[in-house]
C-alpha cells in the first residue's frame, strides 16, 4: 500500500511537469484522490476537504470522472490554486514527518553519563586565575 507522503509526493512531480496546468492538476489527482483525511496532519485536513470539493463539483459528462469535469470547467487561475493547495498539503506532511524524525531522534540519544553515580561527582570545579 502506498502512504499518504508518497501518494502527495507523486502528485507534487506531476504538477511540474511542462504540460498546461490543468492537464498537470488531473495527473496530479489521480495520485491522492484516495487519501483519507486521517492519513494527514490535522493543519493540512481543511485544505485538503476544500482541494476534494473544488475537484468533484461538478457533474460530469457521459464518459468523465468528476475531477476531469471540475477541472475543465475551472480557470487557469483555479486550477493553480487547487495546485499550490497539493503543494502546500505536501509541505506540512513532510514537517510532521520531520518532527516526528526528530522527536525518535532524541528519544534514542545515549545517556553518556552513569546512572550508578551521584550527579555532584560530575560537577567541575571553577578554574580560579591568581597571580
Amino acid at each position: 500500500m502506498v502512504n499518504a507522503w508518497e501518494n502527495l509526493h507523486r502528485a507534487t512531480l506531476e504538477l511540474v511537469r511542462s504540460t498546461p496546468i490543468k492537464q498537470r492538476l488531473i495527473s496530479a489527482a489521480r495520485h491522492f484522490t484516495s487519501l483519507v483525511e486521517d492519513q494527514l496532519p490535522q493543519e493540512a485536513r481543511g485544505s485538503y476537504a476544500q482541494l476534494m470539493r473544488s475537484l468533484a463539483g461538478v457533474q460530469p459528462q457521459r464518459g468523465e470522472d468528476p475531477v476531469v469535469a471540475s477541472v475543465r470547467k475551472m480557470s487557469s487561475s483555479q486550477a493553480d490554486d487547487c495546485a499550490a493547495i497539493i503543494v502546500e498539503i505536501f509541505g506540512a506532511l513532510c514537517r510532521q514527518d520531520a518532527v516526528a524524525q526528530r522527536a525518535q531522534t532524541v528519544a534514542s540519544v545515549v545517556q553518556l553519563r552513569s546512572v550508578d553515580r551521584a550527579p555532584e561527582e560530575f560537577q567541575i570545579p571553577a578554574i580560579s586565575a591568581t597571580h
